[in-house]
């Protein structure tokens, strides 16, 4: 068989492309350090593109391309909500103090969907414990998980820290 017909595959020429991040149809609201955050990854998108593009790492190139467009539309539609002072009712960007029916106590912080980390305390406006707690207030009881859990504390968010 003749050569000409034959297309090796080293894997730089396979990638092209990396198939985009899907961006969520979800308002991107942040707060103050969501914003920073995401100016961050947006910098190291562009560092790391600017790297692979010197290398001539097209792999590199191709995933650093993907990062960086995900990032510039992130921070594009950025839409910084202050953290509201008046902790009367549960808005985004407070810190909610829960307690469960068998005295477990949990904190959260309701932010924009990058800056989200369960594990941190940070959940996500949309997720479905902030939807229950937003504009409720101390004393109310909402679905946490299998159980009912009462809100006992809303404070503003610290926006230097989770």
């Amino acid at each position: 068989m003749s050569r000409a017909f034959i297309k090796e595959v080293d894997g730089q020429d396979f990638i092209d492309e990396v198939p985009d991040r899907p961006i969520s149809p979800e308002r991107n609201f942040v707060t103050a350090r969501g914003l920073r955050l995401i100016e961050a990854e947006e910098a190291r998108a562009r560092s790391l593109l600017s790297k692979a593009q010197a290398a001539g790492d097209r792999v590199g190139q191709a995933q650093a391309a993907r990062d960086h467009r995900y990032w510039s539309a992130r921070l594009a539609s950025a839409e910084v909500v202050p953290t509201p002072a008046d902790t009367r009712e549960v808005r985004f960007g407070h810190r909610v103090t829960l307690e469960r029916e068998d005295g477990r106590r949990s904190s959260f912080r309701i932010v924009g969907l990058d800056e989200a980390d369960p594990a941190q305390g940070l959940i996500s406006y949309p997720s479905p414990v902030a939807r229950a707690l937003i504009n409720r207030q101390v004393g109310d009881s909402v679905r946490a998980g299998p159980g009912v859990a009462e809100i006992i504390a809303v404070e503003p968010g610290d926006d230097g820290a989770p």
